[in-house]
């Protein structure tokens, strides 16, 4: 492909999970963009919990509430396939898209070829590829020294965290995903939990020396908010400084950081569960190697969240910025 071509519709890699990944993919899927969401198989809570011990296959959650960003569909057919059973033995705590995720798996034999064809079903705007196909376990040291074994449980510990990190150490990732890393234009990682939505795919074998390698800008979205347990009292840099510790060195070119400040009374709705702003340190974000895209980047009504629009446009100039330049080049 021409860069020219790649300038009109660049291929975009976003790398998480949660609903961070998520609420971003929301506003980027309505940009002329391609895009691969890549996304963690760490998670061991609830109804993913549940299927991922009883039919030995990943976690289906995380890759179930992406497929839905992505989806051109219906309302109706998106709280169908996001519906949890309140009732039933047996069904009680599931979603409906979890199992369906888990019936397509068990009729395709192949976790990865389950969501291509949910993707189908779905009219998904974009690849969805699991991180690694292996059953992956995500554990936490915390300073006093104690291991905790669980994704679920590591953020309800209340100690603070020194490292994370994977069972077995270096899954083997899926080949379709490192293709995709190699092949894009620009890398987006975050937003989403620290610990245990972005560093889980950052920790699969050679996931990480593939972003290296690959030739897109890379872009780290910073949380707007602190998570009680996993981030308390951190600022843009010490997201950024813990990602870098846990891989080995620098990866961002870029880091999008939220400026804006949401009313008083949100604040304080959030502070009594915890949570604060992420203060932008931005001059030590730049002593870091990076450079800092600082916006009002807060939506706020009942939650707050990204501006996912707002979000997706910044993250396509940049992209595109850095196509004219290797065009120039």
């Amino acid at each position: 492909m021409s860069i020219s071509l790649r300038i009109a519709r660049p291929h975009i890699v976003c790398i998480g999970g949660g609903t961070g990944l998520s609420v971003i993919l929301r506003g980027l899927k309505h940009f002329p963009v391609d895009i691969t969401a890549i996304v963690t198989v760490a998670d061991d809570g609830g109804s993913s919990g549940i299927l991922r011990n009883d039919l030995q296959m990943p976690p289906p959650g995380d890759i179930r509430n992406v497929l839905i960003a992505l989806a051109d569909t219906e309302p109706l057919l998106e709280r169908v396939f996001q519906y949890r059973f309140e009732n039933g033995n047996g069904l009680k705590g599931h979603t409906l898209g979890n199992l369906m995720i888990a019936a397509l798996k068990e009729m395709t034999g192949n976790f990865t070829q389950a969501i291509q064809e949910m993707s189908r079903v779905l009219a998904v705007r974009g690849r969805v590829l699991p991180a690694s196909e292996q059953d992956v376990v995500l554990l936490a040291e915390m300073v006093d020294g104690t291991i905790i074994k669980g994704e679920s449980k590591i953020g309800k510990v209340g100690k603070k965290i020194r490292r994370v990190f994977l069972d077995p150490p270096e899954p083997r990732p899926l080949e379709e995903a490192i293709r995709a890393i190699a092949d894009a234009d620009g890398i987006v990682i975050g937003p989403g939990s620290l610990y245990t939505s972005i560093l889980p795919n950052l920790l699969v074998k050679d996931m990480t020396e593939s972003i290296r390698r690959s030739r897109a800008c890379k872009m780290y979205v910073c949380n707007v908010m602190t998570q009680p347990g996993e981030t308390d009292h951190f600022t843009a840099s010490d997201h950024v400084r813990t990602i870098y510790d846990h891989v080995g060195g620098k990866l961002f070119d870029y880091v999008l950081v939220n400026n804006g400040v949401p009313p008083l009374h949100i604040q304080q709705r959030y502070a009594k569960v915890n949570q604060a702003l992420v203060k932008p340190d931005i001059e030590k974000l730049y002593k870091m190697g990076c450079q800092v895209l600082a916006d009002h980047l807060l939506l706020h009504q009942s939650v707050i969240r990204h501006d996912a629009e707002r979000v997706s446009g910044h993250i396509l100039k940049i992209v595109q910025e850095r196509l004219r330049q290797q065009q120039s080049g």
